[in-house]
């Protein structure tokens, strides 16, 4: 039985403490191993002495959670050690991104990722299509996301075909992946808007840097 997963993470809020929400859609083949991937990321972790520490981006950039009292050097190698393995990760993604302000009310932002969630998946039907089984994971955390994929989904995919689970990053490195996709295109969006922080430099140098480095590398995996 061929096997989909999405894997979803949100960047942002639907109230007034973010400027940007993000939803970004991993997809994996299960039928794609990610042994020839993760087996050197955990040998590479091992050899720079760090723990295996799942990745959530923000707090790394910020020294927070499982990162606190780890200088910038140690989690700039956790950075460094995950960005080396993306690229031979098996996966495509997409982000959409929306400005808050530009929305007048949550039902109106609701509507336009309902919409835009509902387009993508129509745009790759065939594709997706030819799993048996869909399952889609993300953790309930954001109720506006939540209804919003399950809305476009159920729309577009025959529900007998869609399993949902929580989930949780610790368990699955494609939410970790989906986590860092969210902060890389929000970081893409800060630079554009001359809005990058100390720590966005401090950790992914001026926009050249951290286009050649990271932004381009991780655009060859994204899906129109």
């Amino acid at each position: 039985m061929s096997e989909l997963s999405i894997f979803i993470d949100e960047s942002g809020d639907a109230g007034e403490t973010s400027r940007y929400y993000l939803i970004t859609l991993v997809l994996h083949s299960q039928s794609e191993s990610m042994a020839e991937a993760l087996d050197p990321y955990k040998i590479d972790l091992a050899n720079r002495g760090l723990a295996p520490i799942p990745l959530h981006l923000g707090p790394l950039l910020n020294g927070n959670d499982d990162y606190r009292g780890l200088d910038v050097s140690a989690r700039k190698s956790y950075l460094s050690s995950f960005r080396v393995m993306l690229p031979h990760l098996p996966f495509g993604y997409r982000t959409f991104a929306y400005e808050k302000k530009r929305f007048d009310g949550d039902e109106k932002l609701l509507n336009t990722m309902r919409r835009d969630l509902t387009s993508f998946l129509f745009d790759n039907i065939e594709y997706l299509q030819a799993f048996d089984v869909v399952k889609v994971y993300y953790d309930d955390g954001q109720r506006i996301v939540t209804k919003a994929i399950h809305d476009a989904i159920e729309y577009v995919l025959a529900k007998n075909a869609i399993i949902y689970r929580d989930a949780k990053p610790s368990d699955y490195v494609f939410l970790q992946v989906a986590d860092y996709i969210c902060t890389l295109e929000l970081t893409a969006i800060k630079f554009h808007d001359n809005a990058a922080t100390k720590t966005d430099l401090t950790f992914f140098g001026q926009w050249g840097s951290f286009k050649k480095n990271y932004l381009r590398k991780l655009r060859s995996k994204r899906l129109d």
